[in-house]
């Protein structure tokens, strides 16, 4: 069967980089440089343009092999020495690395760090058997399923679709902060209040945001660091990087978020018991809500050239794939300029779309 016929029929992108082939059909979209950059490369040999294109991260380079594809040719020897791929016919395999001896984690031996883990059983177990190597591998994305843990119960409560996020914190929001609206919004100054409350509490938020991504979310991890921090930031955030493209675990679960908000508002509350901490904690809440939705959309979404998130989905896809000690704020880089952890985003000479 003609494997290139095949590839079209199916609407794939077949591209070759160094004599190596990659179907790249699931990557357009999430491409951090922009689908019209790989315009026009489906059946063509890429890697001038690659060579010429601005350099990429060694995680980026990383994530390449993930879609590298086998291949045989069956054109003449002629055939064989020429550049262009549509003089040969590929051979596309179910699998998409290529054809090795497997170890004894069901992953293919090649230069890559995966033969560490079993990717297809639970990941958060065998997290403590990798400690050594594990700042250096969660750091290095891959696209691929992945499961955090072996009973179907608790895996199902690590996966939120986005829209249970806003179904669940905006009635949570409402009631929090109503009681305190009622009371106290008879006059202009009361209104006035009430605002200001609720903006000290997005604000807060934002600092909040910033310093969980940077010195929680991001702790620093040696060869050295204990099993169980290693497998702590990996449920907390580690698994994010390692697996970017997962959209099911691109926001919090309610139920953490719950625990969260109640660890950090009790001190809050008691602190300022007359200063309308419900408010504030409201404010915080939609702060909340607008930044995982952000998230989302930094990875999902197609934000017009010029706009806010534009400017945020290159920054955010910055700190995955190339400056991962940098650029912590996502909702806004506002943090980063204040602790100097902001990422500068070189200027480009055409827009980039996602869609």
């Amino acid at each position: 069967m003609d494997a290139l016929k095949n590839s079209e029929q199916n609407a794939r992108c077949i591209v070759k980089y160094r004599q190596q082939y990659y179907d790249i059909s699931n990557f357009m979209h999430k491409h951090p440089g922009g689908l019209n950059t790989l315009k026009g490369l489906n059946q063509a040999d890429m890697t001038s343009r690659f060579m010429k294109a601005p350099p990429h991260s060694d995680a980026a380079m990383y994530l390449m092999r993930e879609y590298k594809v086998d291949y045989d040719r069956e054109n003449s020897a002629n055939e064989r020495r020429a550049e262009k791929l549509d003089e040969n016919r590929v051979e596309l395999l179910a699998q998409q690395t290529p054809a090795q001896s497997e170890d004894s984690n069901n992953n293919q031996l090649d230069e890559s760090m995966e033969h560490l883990v079993d990717w297809s059983k639970a990941m958060l177990p065998q997290i403590s058997k990798i400690t050594k190597h594990y700042d250096e591998w969660v750091h290095k994305p891959v696209d691929r399923p992945l499961r955090l843990f072996g009973p179907w119960y608790l895996e199902m409560c690590t996966k939120t679709p986005w829209w249970v996020v806003p179904m669940f914190w905006i009635p949570t929001i409402i009631t929090c902060g109503w009681d305190e609206v009622q009371a106290n919004s008879h006059n202009m100054k009361e209104i006035t209040t009430i605002i200001s409350h609720l903006l000290f509490g997005v604000i807060f938020w934002t600092l909040l945001e910033y310093s969980l991504h940077r010195w929680v979310f991001h702790v620093k991890l040696t060869s050295n660091s204990r099993p169980w921090l290693c497998t702590f930031h990996f449920l907390i955030h580690g698994l994010h990087h390692k697996v970017p493209f997962d959209s099911m675990r691109l926001v919090f679960p309610p139920l953490p978020g719950v625990i969260l908000a109640v660890i950090i508002y009790t001190p809050i509350s008691f602190i300022l018991q007359n200063h309308h901490p419900r408010l504030i904690l409201s404010g915080a809440l939609l702060g909340y809500l607008i930044y995982d939705m952000i998230h989302y959309y930094l990875h999902y979404g197609n934000p017009a050239a010029g706009h806010h998130l534009y400017h945020m989905k290159r920054y955010h896809y910055q700190h995955h794939f190339a400056h991962q000690d940098l650029g912590y704020g996502i909702s806004s880089p506002i943090w980063d300029f204040v602790f100097k952890t902001r990422i500068h985003l070189r200027k480009l000479r055409y827009q980039l779309r996602w869609s």
